[in-house]
């Protein structure tokens, strides 16, 4: 399968949030990266939602001890997923949190994001959904791909 995915994972869901940590894998060669995100790189991202921090298990002195900055994420990110179609499951939020980062770092992003449904049949989404569901999902970003990739898998031999 030669789909790559990404996710993000943010302070919190409001409009204020920002993104923390992103991960992408390459599903037909294996190829990943994963990092987290120092708020303090940017000015005005200041918004932290505790309930966020329990489900990622992510604590800010974490990412300002860890974290890359906005600019060197963006540029980790076009280095290594220029000219790709990427593919997430929650376009809307991972597009927000992707625009969020690409603005503060006032870069554009290099690749195309899109939502995995266009992947999909309906009886192939109606798999992969009901694979996302039996899974325990810790709601760290490389984690989350693995499991996309692997409901996708699914998906597909099922079909």
């Amino acid at each position: 399968m030669d789909i790559i995915c990404l996710d993000f994972e943010a302070s919190g869901l409001g409009t204020s949030s920002y993104p923390i940590e992103v991960a992408w894998r390459d599903a037909g060669s294996g190829e990943q990266d994963s990092f987290l995100i120092d708020p303090q790189s940017v000015p005005g991202w200041t918004h932290w939602d505790e309930v966020a921090e329990g489900i990622h298990g992510l604590a800010r002195e974490e990412l300002h001890d860890q974290g890359v900055t906005a600019a060197a994420a963006c540029w980790r990110l076009n280095r290594a997923l220029e000219g790709k179609m990427v593919y997430c499951d929650a376009l809307e939020f991972d597009h927000f949190w992707m625009r969020r980062l690409y603005d503060a770092a006032q870069m554009r992003p290099l690749f195309q994001l899109r939502g995995l449904e266009v992947l999909l049949s309906a009886v192939q989404r109606q798999r992969f959904l009901d694979a996302i569901e039996c899974q325990d999902r810790n709601h760290r970003a490389l984690d989350d791909v693995a499991d996309l990739i692997s409901a996708l898998q699914y998906a597909y031999q099922k079909a």
